[in-house]
């Protein structure tokens, strides 16, 4: 993987850019003024985040994998340490299926009935590969998703939630928030 030099990603023009951020020059970036990106944060080969008015905002220590994609109108927000496996699909934004409207971008506005609504993926979230993520929908903190998800309403904090709608199953451990700190504590030993 190719990642950008400090030079190129700032040629973006991101809204922020952390420390320590990797991106690779294969991802593609819409209205990045309104995407703002946390320290020590990779993002990977050919993934898409498309900011519409509320923008995407990505905390620490944040990985978003290969082929992902992040978008629509609503606010998008990623928590520190979450993980977005590869081929997630995260959507703020939504088309109406009824046949009432029209559907697709080239469509004039007036034409189609596209609903917008925000989108929080908490602290320490996993979302598996190939899962899907729709508009009005909070992941609470330390939540792992499946693989193959599709997660269209709320999950409560260290769950573990699986399927077609997604359903919890388990909870999580907890000791990653050890580890957080243990983690936080070495990196400001190495800094004085």
């Amino acid at each position: 993987m190719s990642f950008m030099t400090d030079e190129e990603i700032a040629a973006i023009g991101f809204g922020h850019v952390g420390r320590n951020v990797r991106i690779s020059r294969k991802a593609s970036f819409h209205s990045p003024a309104r995407i703002r990106i946390g320290d020590n944060t990779r993002i990977d080969d050919f993934c898409v985040l498309s900011a519409g008015e509320g923008g995407i905002e990505i905390g620490r220590n944040v990985h978003i994998a290969i082929q992902s994609s992040l978008m629509g109108k609503g606010r998008i927000t990623l928590g520190d340490f979450a993980n977005i496996s590869s081929r997630v699909a995260i959507y703020s934004s939504n088309d109406d299926y009824s046949g009432e409207y029209m559907t697709n971008p080239t469509v004039p506005a007036e034409y189609t009935n596209i609903t917008s609504g925000p989108v929080n993926i908490g602290r320490h979230v996993i979302i598996g590969s190939g899962s899907v993520v729709t508009l009005n929908v909070n992941i609470g903190e330390g939540v792992a998703v499946g693989a193959l998800s599709l997660v269209r309403s709320d999950c409560e904090p260290f769950g573990i939630y699986v399927g077609s709608p997604a359903r919890r199953v388990k909870d999580r451990s907890r000791r990653l928030l050890d580890m957080e700190q243990q983690l936080l504590q070495s990196e400001a030993a190495q800094a004085a």
